[in-house]
């Protein structure tokens, strides 16, 4: 469970680094500015749940189930609301017709990452 919580973080922190040059060198003149700010709170969030992973590692030894849980919600948190921020950001250069649909997609992810934050607290109150 460490080694596959601390493969996880290492992969979305450095794909947040990724997109986060990204967004600043190769959108910054073919997307507007509200849109870019969408996709740097993608990055941003992308960034935070990538640090709490790390941090559930430290939780890992202890076999508890509240920090896969928690594990699980950060993961799919990233996914569906720094995923979908990234695609509302592109939707003018993407074309791509479901993209207007995403929008509620986003909320689900931050409830997931407010789900992993309460798995982290009971996870801590647990630990002895």
């Amino acid at each position: 469970m460490n080694k596959r919580i601390i493969l996880t973080a290492s992969f979305f922190g450095a794909i947040a680094v990724l997109l986060g040059a990204f967004g600043a060198h190769g959108l910054k003149a073919t997307i507007d500015a509200p849109s870019l700010e969408i996709w740097q709170k993608g990055v941003e969030y992308q960034f935070y749940h990538t640090f709490a992973l790390l941090y559930l590692s430290t939780f890992a030894r202890y076999r508890n189930k509240l920090i896969n849980i928690a594990y699980f919600c950060f993961t799919f948190g990233i996914v569906l609301f720094s995923g979908s921020l990234y695609l509302l950001a592109t939707r003018s250069i993407l074309n791509i017709p479901f993209v207007d649909l995403i929008g509620p997609i986003t909320p689900i992810g931050g409830l997931l990452f407010v789900l992993g934050w309460i798995m982290l607290f009971f996870a801590a109150l647990k630990d002895k």
